[in-house]
């Protein structure tokens, strides 16, 4: 298992723009109001998944050998499943995604659409992927991992290269992490590139394992990963993407669940998108850090807007 490079990020854009568009940055006046920052959002809720990790699932299937197309299967909470059921419908690939149960129902249906199996399974994201890492070995299926998956990363990584083309004197970006890779595919590209700009990560507290293991350089495991961002819903670290940020990043922030809240609230008022609670995270943190960014030209990846109706209602309420 190879470290991404720069030159694998470039070698994924072929198979990446073979179907989706650049997203957009942008700069939104009211954002840049209510924060008092330079701010600019990566739109990647614009995807045609509603998030980021398809640019991984379309270089990781569409670089997959003869044998490993008799079937994928892999753990998500949503979005990673969508894109690599995308990716595989696309590729006429059989795919099997295993979710916890009681997952995001919009994101269960969203996967099925894209013609992916779909079972729930265990009480979080961790309990659903130690369940896959079985059947794929039953099944004989190619286990995709949700992060030490190096196609993955460099997938992810062009939106990283599509930041720094259009903005390259940006000084922060924010990134939220479950499993790291949108974070590792910016680090990538960023110490590429030869940029100076602090990549800062941003959890949940309540999910906060990759936080304190990064912090004391010891990795842990949490109890338990009780927040409504399932898109950072994770209770353990990664080998791969452990590596790369433990070397990479600048800082990592945490945010209360109302913190969070108040990020969807945000995004929704100030930039008139949708946002999931992960996806607003790096807004919510923006905000958080306050003066401590002030005078950077500052990036927000806003990383899915997958958020579901009942708890879009709960966080409007």
């Amino acid at each position: 298992m190879h470290t991404p490079t720069l030159k694998d990020v470039y070698a994924a854009r072929p198979r990446v723009y073979g179907v989706l568009k650049p997203t957009p940055l942008m700069r939104h006046p009211l954002l840049a109001a209510d924060t008092g920052l330079d701010i600019y959002v990566k739109h990647e809720n614009h995807n045609p998944t509603g998030a980021f990790k398809i640019r991984g699932g379309l270089n990781l299937v569409g670089s997959v050998s003869a044998e490993e197309r008799r079937g994928l299967i892999s753990a998500s909470t949503g979005n990673h499943g969508q894109s690599i059921a995308l990716a595989c419908q696309r590729a006429g690939v059989p795919c099997t995604i295993v979710v916890p149960s009681g997952n995001n129902p919009d994101k269960n249906a969203a996967m099925r659409a894209f013609g992916a199996e779909v079972i729930e399974f265990g009480r979080d994201f961790d309990e659903a992927r130690e369940h896959v890492e079985e059947r794929a070995r039953e099944r004989g299926l190619r286990y995709v991992h949700s992060a030490n998956e190096p196609l993955l990363l460099a997938g992810v990584g062009t939106y990283a290269l599509e930041i720094f083309e259009e903005l390259p004197d940006a000084d922060v970006i924010l990134v939220p992490i479950g499993g790291g890779s949108g974070a590792c595919g910016c680090s990538i590209v960023r110490t590429g590139i030869g940029s100076r700009a602090a990549i800062i990560g941003v959890q949940a507290e309540r999910a906060d394992a990759f936080a304190r293991s990064w912090r004391t350089r010891t990795r842990v495991v949490g109890t338990s990963a009780d927040t409504f961002a399932e898109g950072m819903a994770t209770r353990v670290t990664f080998d791969l993407t452990f590596d790369i940020l433990q070397r990479e990043l600048a800082d990592i922030v945490t945010l209360s669940e109302e913190e969070i809240a108040d990020g969807v609230r945000l995004a929704l008022r100030t930039t008139h998108n949708l946002a999931e609670g992960a996806g607003a995270a790096s807004i919510a943190a923006a905000k958080k850090l306050g003066s401590r960014l002030a005078g950077k030209k500052v990036v927000c990846v806003m990383s899915g807007g997958n958020i579901d109706a009942a708890t879009l209602k709960k966080v409007l309420a």
